[in-house]
């Protein structure tokens, strides 16, 4: 069985600043952890998180669900102002297809 801080969302990078690899988790956004190498970054981030998953379950606080088990509608309602939606109409009209069709094409770009 996986465990729950197996489960979240690592990212390691080098940091020039700190002349160290770093890592964040992105469900608990304030923790990160250096390291020597990307592995002892991430090695040592994931010590963190379980020892504030194992505090917080103590304290009775609700931990994160990883955003690979979080389930989405696949909907989202979005204001933008009039001019852009004008824009975007007219850019879909364009390709022959829906607003909705051309915004998630556009979206499903985004890194």
């Amino acid at each position: 069985m996986v465990s729950l801080v197996e489960k979240y969302t690592y990212q390691t990078f080098w940091s020039a600043e700190d002349e160290e690899f770093v890592s964040t988790v992105l469900e608990f956004p304030s923790l990160s952890w250096l390291g020597e190498s990307s592995s002892a970054a991430e090695t040592g981030l994931r010590q963190v998180v379980s020892e504030v998953i194992s505090d917080m379950e103590k304290s009775g606080e609700p931990v994160p669900e990883p955003y690979g088990e979080r389930e989405y509608s696949g909907r989202f309602n979005l204001r933008i102002p009039s001019s852009l939606h004008r824009r975007l109409a007219m850019a879909a009209e364009r390709e022959g297809v829906s607003l909705n069709a051309y915004v998630a094409q556009k979206l499903a770009t985004v890194e």
